[in-house]
């Protein structure tokens, strides 16, 4: 089963402690299809200017991402430039530029709306809520959001969280999001709007995921060479969600070996700049990897124990 995404393409540009970037494909909607294409058929939704060069385009076909609801108006594509220290679990926002994303309005072709799972990427809660009036019966609805909408439309996104089955946030947005400072107490109060399950991404520190009943811990993958966080999350929801429609497994089990692979797939993301790793990823390599995460998370039971 097939994914529509809904989010934003854009142009970053970053500069890390390993080196720099200028005008390179990014955006949210970006690195989930890119990565849930390894796993899934995707459709994509979302807006694009004049400049939006050819070879972007072809890329994303490349990946047999379906672009019919990909818009392109006049102006110019959303750009982003940030910087981040040797703490690459935070990023220093140096210029944003909505450009034509500012009048964004998602329009959900009519042969999507029929879509078993959907992913809500970074948007204003408002257009998510437009997105989820556009579609039927979704089997499984995520979305993710930020710091900007949790301040300024806390209202609209409850709303959201309560129509949607899986919440995915970093651990700062939980925390203001719940105003809680401890992780487990922040889990509570969110799922207590309505999701039932929550995912909190924790940099390099791993993954949690929190159900009514269930706790899942995961970490994240050891790596010597991290060059460009930007888009990991992105990446690690596209994973868990590409894994989740290619299986259509959505038992606890399956749940956390989604986990796995959305942990995996954002472990190659880091390890160069924009999408330059997940150019030339191999299905082979994500296999060998979630092995090495199953290997290093092993452990025996007490003596006696089964």
């Amino acid at each position: 089963m097939g994914i529509l995404v809904v989010g934003s393409v854009a142009f970053d540009s970053v500069e890390t402690p390993f080196g720099k970037v200028e005008k390179v494909l990014g955006g949210s909607a970006t690195y989930f299809s890119t990565s849930a294409s390894f796993f899934t058929d995707v459709s994509l939704v979302a807006v694009v200017g004049e400049d939006f060069p050819q070879e972007h385009t072809d890329f994303l076909i490349s990946r047999t991402i379906d672009l019919r609801g990909l818009a392109r108006t006049s102006g110019k594509t959303f750009s982003w430039a940030g910087r981040y220290g040797y703490d690459l679990n935070d990023a220093q926002t140096l210029e944003t530029k909505l450009n034509v994303f500012e009048s964004f309005r998602p329009s959900i072709p009519p042969e999507y709306a029929d879509t078993e799972y959907l992913f809500l990427a970074n948007i204003d809660p408002d257009l998510q809520m437009e997105v989820l009036r556009q579609v039927k019966k979704p089997r499984i609805v995520a979305s993710d959001t930020m710091n900007f909408w949790i301040s300024s439309k806390a209202d609209a996104l409850r709303k959201v969280i309560g129509m949607v089955d899986i919440l995915i946030i970093n651990d700062a947005e939980a925390r203001q999001l719940s105003q809680e400072p401890n992780l487990v107490k922040s889990a509570r109060t969110i799922l207590s709007l309505g999701v039932k399950t929550l995912i909190i991404k924790r940099g390099e520190y791993g993954v949690l995921m929190f159900t009514d009943s269930t706790v899942f811990a995961a970490p994240a993958y050891p790596l010597e060479s991290v060059y460009d966080p930007t888009g990991a999350g992105d990446t690690f929801a596209g994973g868990f969600m590409g894994y989740l429609a290619n299986t259509g497994n959505l038992t606890e089990g399956g749940i956390r070996q989604a986990i796995i692979f959305g942990s995996v797939m954002a472990s190659f993301t880091v390890e160069n700049f924009s999408l330059d790793r997940l150019k030339v990823l191999t299905y082979p390599e994500i296999e060998e990897r979630y092995r090495s995460f199953k290997s290093m998370t092993h452990f025996e039971g007490l003596p006696g124990e089964a």
